[in-house]
């Protein structure tokens, strides 16, 4: 799912997809794979999670459009969506300090 412009809908359903602390763990255990991404299997065993469970979870990270998948072979690659990540930190940020420098601890 491609988002040109990040608004309020979309940065409602992003954090509601991450509002969920297995989903939470799951989109910061692919931020930490990067682009090589994880396999289902690898994630559920990482996360120690049952597959089922783990399924629902990355379809509502893909809804979202913080993860994405790729078939490779018999196995799906999900990512997460490093721009979309970026996006909502950005629209979370925009308007920072009222629009002057924040310093260090921005």
């Amino acid at each position: 799912m491609e988002i040109k412009t990040f608004d309020e809908v979309a940065a409602v359903r992003a954090l509601a997809a991450l509002a969920q602390a297995q989903r939470l763990r799951t989109f910061r255990a692919l931020v930490v794979a990067g682009p090589d991404g994880l396999t289902p299997g690898a994630i559920a065993e990482l996360l120690d999670v049952a597959p089922s469970a783990l399924s629902f979870h990355l379809k509502e990270l893909a809804h979202s459009g913080l993860v994405s998948s790729e078939p490779r072979g018999r196995n799906l690659i999900y990512r997460a969506n490093f721009e979309q990540m970026t996006a909502l930190l950005g629209y979370l940020t925009e308007h920072c300090c009222q629009g002057e420098s924040c310093g260090v601890n921005c």
